[in-house]
C-alpha cells in the first residue's frame, strides 16, 4: 500500500500523471485524498535509514510547560483566554505545531496535574500557587507532536500522591512517555529507543549526587541515546550555580547524551562539557502561571544525533528564539517564535553574557542547521 502511493505520489510531483485522483477510486483501499497521500509518504520517508546504516534524530526540547490554574482561586486566566479563543484547547501551540511534527521527539517540562480533584494535601496549603487542568486537556500535547514529558518539578505534587498517579495513568493513554526520578521513559523512533530521566533537585542534590549518575550510567547501558532533564536553581535567575554545573557534569560523565534543565522561569546559556549539550535552563515556554511576567523571552533547544551501532553522536543544534506570548502587551500562553532582528539579538546576547563565567559554555546560538 504505501509502495503504490509513493509511486503515485513521485509521478504525481513529476508531472507525468495527468489523470484525475479519481480515476483511482475503484479500489476503496485507496480512495485517499491529497493530504493522505502526502502523509503516507512523509511518514514512510521518516522511517528510512542512512545508507550507511545510521538513524538521524532530530529532538526538541522546551522550558516550562504548566496549563489551566488554580482550583483554589476564582479568577483562571487560561480558561478566560480559552473562552475567548472559542475553546479550542490546541490554541496555545498553533505557532509551534510545526516544528513538533517535523522533528522526531519533543520533551518538554509538565508542571501541573491533569485532574479535577481540588484536594490539597496539607503541605500545600500555604503555596502561592497551585496547578491543575482538566484530563481532557492531555490532548495538548498528542495533538501537536509533544511526545513525552519530564514529571519532576515542584508543581507535580500540588494534588498529592492520587493524582500524581492520575497525571500519569492520563499521559499515558494519551501516548505521552512520561519519566521521572524511579521511572525511566522510552520513546522509540526509526528504530532507536531514546531514554529519558528526570529529576527535581532544587533541594535535593545530597540524596542525588550518587543516584543521578548510577541511574544514567544503568539506562546508557541499555539505551543508545539517554537524556536527563534537571528541575533546579534559583527563580528569576539568568545564570546556573555551583551545583547545577556540578550535576549536569556528573551526568555527562555519567554517559548522559543530553543535559536540559528549567526552574528559573529564565533562558541559561549553555555549555559543551566532553561534548555533550548542558541547557541549565530553557525558561518558560507556555506558562499560565503568570498573566504578565517580567521577562517574555526564552528559547527552544533543537539537536541532532546520529545513532549507528548503538554509538550515538551528536550532530549540533539550533535555538528558536520566542516569546511565550503571541503579544507583547499581556501573556496569552501562545509560545511564539521571534521575527524580528532586534527581539533575536536581544535573546542571543543574553545568553552569551550570562554564560561569559562558564568554563564549556558555547561560542555560539546558531539559528539554523550547520
Amino acid at each position: 500500500m504505501k509502495r503504490s502511493l509513493l509511486s503515485l505520489w513521485m509521478l504525481m510531483m513529476c508531472g507525468i500523471l495527468l489523470l484525475p485522483l479519481c480515476a483511482f477510486a475503484e479500489d476503496a483501499e485507496d480512495d485517499l485524498l491529497i493530504e493522505e497521500i502526502i502523509e503516507e509518504v512523509v511518514t514512510e520517508k521518516k522511517e528510512i535509514l542512512d545508507t550507511d546504516g545510521s538513524a538521524m534524530l532530530i529532538v526538541t526540547c522546551t522550558g516550562d510547560f504548566t496549563i489551566g490554574g488554580d482550583s483554589r482561586k476564582r479568577n483562571n486566566i487560561f480558561e478566560n483566554e480559552l473562552k475567548d479563543q472559542g475553546g479550542d484547547i490546541n490554541f496555545t501551540m498553533r505557532n509551534m505545531r510545526n516544528y513538533f511534527l517535523e522533528d522526531d521527539l519533543t520533551l518538554v517540562n509538565f508542571e501541573g496535574t491533569l485532574t479535577n480533584s481540588t484536594y490539597v494535601p496539607v503541605e500545600k496549603r500555604e503555596n502561592q500557587f497551585l496547578f491543575s487542568a482538566p484530563p481532557e486537556y492531555v490532548s495538548m500535547l498528542s495533538d501537536n507532536g509533544i511526545e513525552a514529558v519530564s514529571l519532576e518539578n515542584n508543581h507535580i505534587m500540588d494534588h498529592g500522591d492520587e493524582v500524581y498517579a492520575e497525571t500519569q495513568q492520563h499521559l499515558e493513554n494519551a501516548g505521552i512517555v512520561w519519566s521521572n526520578s524511579d521511572h525511566v521513559g522510552v520513546y522509540e523512533v526509526k528504530g532507536i529507543q531514546i531514554a529519558m530521566l528526570s529529576y527535581l533537585c532544587i533541594d535535593r542534590y545530597e540524596k542525588l549526587w550518587e543516584k543521578v549518575p548510577a541511574d544514567i550510567r544503568a539506562a546508557k547501558e541499555k539505551y543508545p541515546l539517554v537524556i536527563v532533564s534537571f528541575h533546579w536553581g534559583n527563580e528569576l535567575d539568568y545564570a546556573p550555580t555551583n551545583n547545577q554545573i556540578r550535576m549536569g557534569r556528573l551526568a555527562v560523565d555519567a554517559g548522559a547524551d543530553l543535559v536540559v534543565g528549567h526552574h528559573s522561569h529564565r533562558m541559561n546559556p549553555i555549555e559543551q562539557y566532553n561534548g555533550v549539550y548542558i541547557c541549565y535552563s530553557l525558561g518558560n515556554f507556555c506558562f499560565s502561571g503568570n498573566s504578565k511576567p517580567s521577562d517574555m523571552s526564552s528559547f527552544v533547544f533543537q539537536i541532532r544525533f546520529r545513532v549507528k551501532d548503538g554509538v550515538c553522536t551528536s550532530r549540533g543544534f539550533r535555538i528558536i528564539p520566542i516569546r511565550i506570548s503571541s503579544r507583547t502587551s499581556r501573556n496569552d500562553f501562545i509560545p511564539t517564535p521571534y521575527t524580528a532582528g532586534a527581539n533575536v539579538d536581544s535573546v542571543l546576547s543574553t545568553l552569551q553574557a550570562n554564560g561569559r563565567n562558564l568554563e564549556y559554555a558555547v561560542a555560539e546560538y546558531p539559528l539554523d542547521w550547520r
